[in-house]
């Protein structure tokens, strides 16, 4: 038996998702799939608070992230790190050859409106990439007020974010906090097997791409928009991924999205008062992702050890990322997973540890 995943990625796929990737093939340029297309878009649309375009890429979300920064700028990108997959952002941005600079807080840190206020304003800057839960350290980074402070005083700046262990898990209102650029991958709260990336673009975003030379072709939102109409994409889509996410678009809107929200945030506070009374939070107290918990080993326990029990007993959590690896645990609480989950699994740590 394959234990549960309480890892941010891959998360815990249900059953009746993985048996709708199993409906019949179609072709991808037939009316079977316009008209699956035609109802998954609409719906990512609902889930984003959003009237504007939203593509669906067969990719892993590190594409996505690598196209936008190619479509973004004519002048200078501004790219924030907090975390090892903020600063992988960044680091795709130099290879690139996209200009740049590095906003950096540290480890544990968010990347608040003071600091990108201070850093936009000494540079002539028309894009910033900012991380909306940077899962290598547990930071949700203040995303909503940091795109208010841009509107306000930086106009011309897009805002992109990977939101890919946010989307599908905490309210993000992407027309009403001005955002251009949202992806995530489907891997996450969306708990769907990895291999598809949804990714919101405003209108003015899709503008600046056109000025930009060389944008590449691929991620292209041009390309995405020459069968965007026809309720189709321009290379083959990953249609049984899609399939499965039909399904569980209908699901979330049953459970209904402020319910879901709700959830990841009961979650979260279960996860973050465990962790307070037996071990420490990592992170920034004012900054905590309702999605995965980063939890400070105090204890000195081996993590390894933890998960192979763990792993007897049906569950694996993540051990720390790269250099945090046995200084301490993480313990996602996203997508399908439900408070019974997240309290048996802390139950099962107590047992294992004689907390």
């Amino acid at each position: 038996m394959y234990p549960k995943l309480f890892i941010p990625g891959p998360t815990h796929v249900r059953q009746e998702v993985l048996d709708a990737q199993a409906e019949p093939m179609i072709g991808h340029r037939a009316p079977e799939y316009s008209d699956l297309h035609a109802d998954v878009t609409p719906k990512l649309q609902k889930l984003l608070y959003t009237q504007q375009r939203v593509y669906m890429y067969a990719s892993s979300s590190s594409g996505v992230m690598e196209g936008s920064v190619r479509q973004a700028s004519t002048k200078r990108i501004l790219s924030t790190v907090c975390g090892a997959f903020s600063k992988r952002w960044y680091e795709m941005t130099v290879a690139n050859g996209v200009a740049c600079d590095k906003l950096e807080a540290d480890m544990g840190q968010a990347i608040t409106p003071e600091l990108v206020d201070q850093a936009l304003s000494q540079g002539d800057y028309d894009a910033i990439t900012v991380v909306m839960n940077e899962t290598s350290t547990g930071v949700m980074n203040p995303v909503k007020d940091i795109a208010a402070l841009i509107h306000a005083k930086y106009p011309d700046v897009l805002i992109l974010i990977d939101a890919v262990s946010a989307m599908a898990g905490v309210k993000i209102e992407f027309d009403a906090w001005g955002l251009d650029v949202c992806l995530a991958g489907v891997q996450k709260c969306f708990a769907l097997p990895p291999g598809l990336t949804i990714c919101a673009v405003s209108d003015r975003a899709r503008a600046r791409a056109l000025q930009v030379p060389n944008c590449g072709h691929y991620f292209a939102y041009s390309e995405m928009d020459s069968k965007y109409e026809k309720h189709q994409t321009p290379a083959t889509p990953a249609i049984s991924l899609i399939q499965a996410l039909k399904k569980q678009l209908n699901d979330m809107l049953a459970e209904g999205l402020d319910n879901r929200w709700q959830r990841h945030a009961d979650m979260a506070a279960v996860v973050q008062a465990w962790a307070r009374k037996n071990f420490a939070l990592y992170s920034d107290e004012r900054y905590l992702s309702q999605t995965v918990t980063n939890v400070a080993n105090t204890r000195g326990i081996s993590v390894g050890d933890l998960n192979k029990a763990l792993r007897e007993r049906g569950a694996i959590i993540s051990n720390g990322y790269g250099t945090l690896k046995e200084k301490c645990f993480r313990i996602a609480h996203m997508g399908d997973l439900t408070l019974d989950d997240i309290n048996w699994l802390l139950a099962q740590i107590d047992e294992i540890l004689g907390l």
